[in-house]
């Protein structure tokens, strides 16, 4: 990656420790995606020359809504046993750089380096950032007895992935990505505050600007849907798994109406078992859940790493973070890495007001395809001027499946 990695890491704590903000009272992402019947008309989006779809597998048919409760009632979850992990300890273990204060005000900030780049966390606060993009912790580190304790999944699902492991490793050639246009037909998602057009329209003709860029750099794409149709979660689950996708990428815009305020870009993964959600919605949270996608919990963070960093650079909108939450149907049986993106909030009039023009939703697929090319910088690092690319690990040829150092 970085040659000279120690002295890297001391520039990088004093360019990061500008950069390290305190949680926000009562800040947190949310989703909100309006079901409604009100149909309009199809738009007409360019045509795109795309692969060929395969039949996916005969699925049950469900309603396709976003959103899925337990299949059953279970009790309230019980916080697991888990440890609180001493950051010296850890990082003279790993071979990772020395906790390093940055400031004790307004809140104790630290910062931690490797050669991959630099993690900065405030006491008491889940929100930390890796070389300036926000991630959600499941705890805020603690100081007990004078040293920094991290939460036990914490330390293995977020530090250790992001300063210790390789970073994210694409396929050179002929990989396999599917891209899932949020909603469609009857299940049109939220709607603009400006002009009540739909977010399936919006998030349609994203994917299909996205398809033939990523094709470009060698991608082989499929696409959930190419026109206005409602597909239910279970088949865009079973359209990845015929295709036998090293990816999987769900597009969607954001909504917190009535609230105009919230404003930004979030990425969002399945939440990794032990862990806390970021978000609930009101949904049961059982840390104990083991999904099929929990398998790529470290794929999953660095991918979703990669893609909001490139968003950000690309749009200059708000960062809201890398974010985990447990219901999101189209995530839980992926057997790939996968993630969901939240590419502004329609409720927003400025937002709203970027989303709906052509030229946007274009520069949202140039960053994501940017963010899929495997010289493009692994670390989701996000400068100030250009971007720095860095060294990614390539999977031995002749495999349709990622290779994982």
């Amino acid at each position: 990656m970085f040659k000279f990695a120690g002295i890297i890491s001391v520039v990088m704590f004093f360019c990061v420790a500008g950069t390290a903000r305190p949680a926000a009272a009562g800040k947190l992402p949310s989703l909100t995606w309006v079901n409604t019947n009100v149909i309009r008309n199809p738009f007409g989006p360019q045509p795109v020359r795309l692969m060929t779809p395969v039949a996916p597998p005969s699925a049950p048919s469900v309603p396709a809504e976003e959103w899925q409760p337990p299949a059953a009632p279970r009790p309230a979850a019980v916080k697991p046993a888990t440890t609180w992990v001493s950051l010296d300890n850890w990082a003279e273990q790993h071979g990772v750089g020395k906790p390093h204060l940055l400031s004790n005000q307004p809140v104790t900030t630290y910062a931690v380096g490797s050669s991959n780049g630099v993690m900065v966390l405030a006491i008491g606060s889940r929100e930390a950032t890796w070389n300036g993009i926000e991630v959600h912790l499941g705890f805020g580190p603690q100081i007990i007895d004078g040293q920094i304790f991290v939460y036990g999944p914490d330390v293995q699902k977020n530090l250790e992935p992001l300063l210790c492991d390789p970073p994210l490793a694409l396929p050179p050639t002929n990989g396999i990505i599917v891209i899932d246009p949020g909603h469609g037909g009857m299940n049109s998602g939220t709607h603009s505050i400006l002009d009540g057009r739909f977010e399936k329209e919006f998030t349609l003709d994203w994917a299909l600007r996205l398809a033939p860029l990523l094709a470009q750099e060698g991608w082989q794409v499929f696409l959930t849907h190419t026109s206005d149709v409602d597909d239910s979660l279970s088949n865009r689950v079973a359209f990845a798994e015929a295709h036998h996708a090293n990816l999987f990428m769900s597009l969607h815009f954001n909504s917190l109406a009535p609230d105009k305020i919230p404003s930004g870009i979030e990425t969002y993964c399945v939440t990794p078992t032990g862990m806390p959600s970021t978000l609930t919605r009101g949904y049961g949270d059982y840390w104990s859940d083991n999904f099929p996608n929990n398998a790529f919990d470290v794929q999953n963070l660095q991918l979703a790493v990669r893609l909001q960093g490139a968003l950000l650079r690309a749009t200059g909108m708000e960062d809201r973070g890398v974010c985990r939450a447990r219901f999101i149907g189209v995530l839980h049986g992926q057997h790939r890495p996968a993630v969901l993106i939240e590419a502004g909030f329609l409720s927003n009039p400025g937002d709203a007001r970027q989303i709906e023009t052509p030229a946007f939703r274009q520069k949202l697929a140039q960053a994501v395809a940017d963010a899929l090319r495997p010289e493009s910088e692994a670390g989701g690092q996000k400068p100030e001027n250009g971007s720095q690319k860095t060294e990614t690990g390539m999977p031995g040829p002749g495999t349709n499946k990622l290779s994982w150092p």
